[in-house]
């Protein structure tokens, strides 16, 4: 049989706003991991000077004790970064983030120490010396600028602690040199740490607002690029489906139109045969119409033109009109139909559930030779379910899932070579528009059932049993 179903659209939806910002901060850090590298040089080629000026003129013990400090930290530094581009350089999201939670302590640790020269040289050290140590910290300051601003949590605590050290620095060696203190002087150092701590925060801020926007972009560009490309693979496979389903129509519509023509021809050069060929005419005429009723139905329910008009459906009455259509199919093939009824009423749309079990019907009796058909209704605690039992063919387990595939034709089935290939496809399209559940229980060689589940809601009467009603016998 062969079965058209229009394929799923899959819609881009955007992505949350958590997500979002969980990208992007990945990404901050990895611009942050990434500039780690130059703060590294810069410290390595920095410590030997300092030393080298601050020996012999500060603290010996307190310049070991600092210089050590900062060679471990300058080691468990590099460490750090080989344990990024280890484990975190290729991923991206919570795992950076849970790096950056467990190590995060190493910024304002190194910022601290990096604040140590101004407690260790002022009013200690020459004046030469003491210059360079500030210029060094000014240097930190603006080379961390650059380097961890695009994470700020990370750049905010560093630079406060390089000043807040800076600071407490310069308030111990004033409170412990205070004879050689200049007031002067030492306000107006003050207020050019503060000053200065003030302007690393407000550049830092304005820095990372651009690398923020740079990635924000960044990724809803690759959302609209993920979009389109869905988009468009959408529509690639809608306009091969659309192919596939004028080739397949055009194949399905030669055939009755090639045999009308062949009998056309035979009536006028044989007038005398016209009681013989009349009913040919008759039966390649029908199958144009019915395919040119499935291809209006179907082009109508694409393009949500289907409208859906509820009233209440007398099942009895339902069933019975079903089955006077379908006599003098049954009765042809020498099958039974039989149709099993309750009087009940439905809240629902009797155009539509008629075009549902007729296609049923018409799909069992064109793929059942012996035996019969039987339509049925059955009650249950949460829905009504309509039943299409046959002795048919059946379907193999491995093509009960791809008939419902677009123009998944079985094999050697009887009945599929003069099948229009529409029925069951209306069916799964009707049965969604409506909310009706549609399942499939078969096995090769001995029959099928299919069902429509519709809501228990749908029900508004009850009734007693059912009555058998046989309609065509055999």
């Amino acid at each position: 049989m062969l079965v058209d179903t229009q394929p799923a659209t899959h819609q881009h939806v955007p992505a949350a706003p958590e997500v979002r910002d969980a990208w992007v901060n990945s990404q901050l850090v990895g611009v942050m991991m990434d500039n780690l590298g130059s703060t590294l040089l810069l410290g390595g080629l920095s410590l030997p000077i300092l030393v080298y000026l601050m020996a012999g003129e500060v603290s010996t013990p307190a310049l070991v004790l600092w210089t050590a400090a900062m060679l471990i930290s300058l080691v468990l530094r590099f460490r750090l970064i080989g344990i990024y581009r280890l484990r975190y350089d290729s991923v991206d999201g919570p795992q950076r983030q849970a790096f950056i939670e467990r190590y995060g302590w190493s910024w304002p640790a190194i910022g601290l120490l990096w604040g140590g020269p101004v407690a260790l040289s002022y009013l200690q050290a020459s004046f030469i010396t003491q210059f360079v140590c500030a210029l060094l910290v000014v240097g930190q300051g603006l080379v961390t600028l650059a380097a961890y601003s695009a994470y700020r949590p990370i750049y905010r605590s560093y630079t406060n602690a390089l000043s807040l050290s800076a600071l407490i620095g310069l308030v111990l060696a004033t409170v412990l040199y205070f004879d050689r203190t200049d007031p002067l002087q030492t306000t107006a150092l003050f207020a050019v740490l503060v000053v200065f701590w003030a302007l690393l925060q407000m550049a830092g801020v304005r820095l990372h607002q651009v690398y923020r926007s740079s990635f924000e972009l960044q990724f809803s560009n690759q959302e609209l690029i993920d979009s389109l490309t869905l988009q468009t693979r959408a529509s690639l496979r809608a306009v091969s489906t659309k192919n596939r389903f004028l080739a397949s129509a055009a194949h399905d519509l030669r055939q009755p139109v090639h045999a009308l023509s062949l009998y056309a021809d035979w009536l006028a050069s044989e007038p005398e045969m016209a009681r013989d060929i009349a009913p040919r005419i008759l039966q390649s005429t029908r199958a144009i119409n019915e395919l040119f009723d499935s291809l209006f139905d179907l082009t109508r329910i694409d393009a949500g033109n289907y409208k859906v008009r509820l009233q209440h459906v007398e099942v009895h009455k339902l069933f019975a009109d079903i089955a006077l259509q379908f006599e003098p199919v049954a009765a042809g093939k020498q099958l039974r139909l039989r149709t099993r009824a309750q009087p009940i009423t439905l809240w629902s749309d009797p155009v539509v559930l008629r075009r549902i079990l007729g296609n049923l019907v018409s799909n069992a009796l064109r793929h059942t030779t012996r035996g019969g058909v039987l339509l049925a209704l059955r009650r249950r605690q949460d829905m009504v379910v309509f039943e299409v039992w046959d002795t048919g063919v059946g379907i193999a387990r491995e093509h009960q899932q791809a008939i419902f595939q677009e123009f998944f034709r079985v094999s050697q089935h009887q009945g599929t070579e003069d099948s229009l290939g529409l029925g069951l496809t209306i069916v799964s399209k009707l049965a969604t528009l409506m909310g009706y559940q549609l399942a499939l229980q078969s096995e090769a060689s001995r029959g099928s059932v299919f069902r429509v589940m519709l809501p228990a809601y749908t029900q508004q009467d009850g009734a007693a049993d059912p009555q058998p009603t046989v309609v065509a016998p055999g």
